[in-house]
């Protein structure tokens, strides 16, 4: 009798002292999952409502998710209903109809060995240790961008059947065991670079130290996490671990504009700036409204500008460098990931036609952005697709403008320096182009690039304009967009819709202050949406 009311008081004693602990420790907490008995608490009830869709709040039919290509039936493009006559323009919701169509079928013989030599890149480039791929060829160092990229090739490398489920499973699932333990800034988001052998925070030199982090990086890696779930099911509490780890309080503000991070060299304290300009800005945003975030000013054209260059409207950011500190680079890599990716749709947009796109003035852009590079081909003969790029040595990076500075077709360096010899037909930028648009344009620029591989280290990462030849760097990103313009070819726009009813993102830590502290958001409601806005039409000057 005195040795079970020993063992009682004991165990009650323990049972006090781990109450104790498991509250002092409040943020190792592990997530309440969606599903079981308190559900049913009143107090609890937070992220059991479904999110609002199109699909639901409008009672459409939603997408589906493709089947893999190599599972296709040989008349299944046949059967898709993608000719639907319709009259391009804005609709009265502000949808946008373009003129031109994305190309749509099975991939031929040498899209196919365009895809195998893309993925050999990822191939050669992953560290074992730590399933991260490096940023550029040997070099071991990487950023959420350049991973987003690397994830981007490997779901492509899947669905067009380049490798099998156990070869995805093992490189996904090591890769978001990494990322979930990664060492975050100033416990906050993720650092800008990590070294991609040790997973450890480095500076841009790849030494041991923190730099800050990128509302952008952060932006699309939220695309790809969300692509990631909604079209994996069984990696959605892998991918929501990860999420639930970061701290989003100083990332968007109220206004729901993106913060990035930086830390001041001179008193060491960590500095919180608006981040982005038009193109990569509503990109990035988003990525945050595919969590439930609300980025409202981020997401919006205004303010911009437009430079008429061979007879197009070219929209750049109208905020002045001088005073904002930011350049404002006008080029076509954020216009293409809007488009292959999320199909220049909202992102609560799950169930449109694949012609009809809900961001409208997005999609309108990058029609602009499109044919102002054709124009100058036809008119000067100079083959054109402008992407930010990395170079062979000194400077190592350039954007390779449309328009900066005040000057079209602008080469420049990180320091602003003037660079034309580095101008270059960028390979992600025409496989990009000729993916979403059908045109004899980019026929031409398929075959300027698609020669351009070295058969184990992937897709060079372009072609010199002055006649310098190729420029022979291998990079994550390039490759990684080349294989998601080859996947939206047989598949369209990436994103799928998800399917499942509830979500641990939207219910871990119902009973708990975390989710304010850190600025979790709940389910969006309609009311939460991004509206579908047309933009403002502004103007300046004739180049």
């Amino acid at each position: 009798m005195l040795a079970a009311l020993f063992l009682t008081a004991a165990a009650a004693g323990i049972g006090t002292r781990a109450r104790d602990i498991l509250l002092y420790q409040e943020e190792e907490v592990i997530p309440i999952i969606a599903g079981s008995e308190l559900d049913n608490i009143p107090a609890l009830m937070r992220g059991n409502m479904p999110v609002h869709t199109t699909s639901l709040i409008r009672g459409e039919t939603p997408r589906s998710k493709p089947p893999r290509m190599c599972e296709m039936d040989p008349d299944y493009f046949e059967r898709l209903d993608l000719d639907v006559p319709l009259k391009p323009g804005y609709t009265r919701h502000n949808e946008y109809i373009r003129p031109y169509k994305a190309r749509r079928g099975f991939l031929s013989e040498r899209e196919m060995r365009a895809a195998r030599v893309a993925w050999h890149y990822f191939e050669k480039y992953t560290q074992e240790s730590t399933g991260l791929a490096n940023s550029v060829g040997n070099f071991p160092s990487t950023t959420l961008w350049d991973t987003a990229s690397y994830i981007s090739g490997l779901v492509a490398a899947y669905e067009l059947c380049l490798i099998e489920k156990p070869e995805f499973d093992v490189r996904i699932l090591r890769l978001l065991t990494t990322v979930k333990d990664l060492k975050l800034f100033r416990g906050e988001l993720p650092n800008k670079v990590y070294h991609t052998k040790t997973g450890e925070q480095v500076d841009y030199t790849n030494k041991p130290g923190e730099v800050g982090f990128s509302a952008l990086d952060i932006g699309r890696f939220l695309v790809w996490m969300r692509i990631l779930k909604n079209r994996y099911p069984y990696l959605g509490n892998s991918v929501d671990s990860i999420l639930l780890k970061w701290d989003f309080r100083n990332v968007i503000d109220d206004e729901g504009l993106l913060h990035g991070a930086y830390v001041d060299k001179e008193t060491g304290e960590t500095v919180y700036a608006q981040e982005g300009r038009l193109g990569y800005e509503e990109y990035a945003a988003k990525g945050f409204a595919l969590w439930g975030f609300r980025p409202l000013l981020a997401h919006r054209a205004e303010p911009f500008l437009t430079a008429s260059i061979y007879g197009v409207a070219v929209p750049y950011d109208g905020r002045d460098p001088r005073i904002f500190h930011s350049q404002n680079y006008v080029v076509t890599e954020s216009y293409l990931q809007d488009g292959l990716e999320l199909g220049f749709d909202l992102p609560h947009d799950d169930s449109s036609h694949e012609r009809v796109h809900s961001d409208g003035w997005r999609a309108e852009f990058a029609d602009r952005i499109y044919q102002v590079q054709e124009n100058r081909w036809r008119q000067t003969g100079f083959m054109t697709a402008r992407s930010e790029h990395n170079v062979k040595g000194p400077p190592y990076f350039t954007y390779d403008t449309i328009f900066s500075d005040g000057y079209p077709w602008n080469t420049v360096t990180p320091r602003g320096d003037f660079s034309p010899d580095h101008a270059a037909i960028a390979s992600k930028a025409a496989m990009g182009l000729w993916a979403l648009w059908d045109t004899p344009y980019t026929d031409e620029l398929f075959n300027a690039v698609i020669e351009l591989y070295d058969p184990e280290n992937g897709m060079y990462e372009g072609l010199y304009e002055r006649g310098q030849g190729k420029i022979e760097i291998f990079t994550a990103n390039n490759n990684g967009i080349i294989l998601a313009a080859l996947l939206h070819k047989v598949q369209g726009p990436i994103l799928t819709p998800y399917r499942g009813e509830t979500e641990v993102w939207y219910t871990a830590y119902r009973d708990q202050d975390i989710r304010e502290r850190r600025h979790y958001p709940d389910p969006p409601r309609e009311e939460d949406w991004l509206p579908a806005l047309r933009h403002s039409v502004q103007s300046k000057e004739d180049f």
